[in-house]
């Protein structure tokens, strides 16, 4: 299977179906600290020294949003930053919310 930060995300255009349980779990075997949420969505909680450090994490997450035009719910507190992925033309997980997860990990190694 190819490296999901490798990937990029594919515009979801509605019509297919959220993954599966059963699709999900091979997805989330290669994501580091992500929690799938009643098979619906991804959440994420990275905690920092501080809020200008979470602030940095929010921006380049944002940056990296924007360059796979698939964009998470985020949530920004001094010392936190919780991100929340999911498909919302689906109402579902599909595998670039893996792929963005993935990129974000890739961020966030180190």
């Amino acid at each position: 299977m190819t490296q999901l930060a490798e990937k990029r995300c594919i515009p979801c255009r509605g019509g297919v179906p959220p993954l599966t349980a059963d699709e999900i779990a091979p997805l989330l075997d290669q994501l580091q600290g992500w929690a799938v949420v009643e098979d619906h969505h991804l959440r994420k909680l990275v905690r920092f020294p501080d809020f200008a450090e979470a602030l940095a994490f929010v921006n380049q997450v944002g940056e990296i949003a924007e360059a796979e035009d698939h964009h998470p719910d985020i949530y920004l507190a001094w010392g936190k930053a919780e991100i929340t992925l999911w498909t919302h033309k689906i109402n579902g997980l599909t595998e670039s919310d893996f792929v963005l997860a993935a990129k974000i990990d890739r961020m966030t190694a180190g």
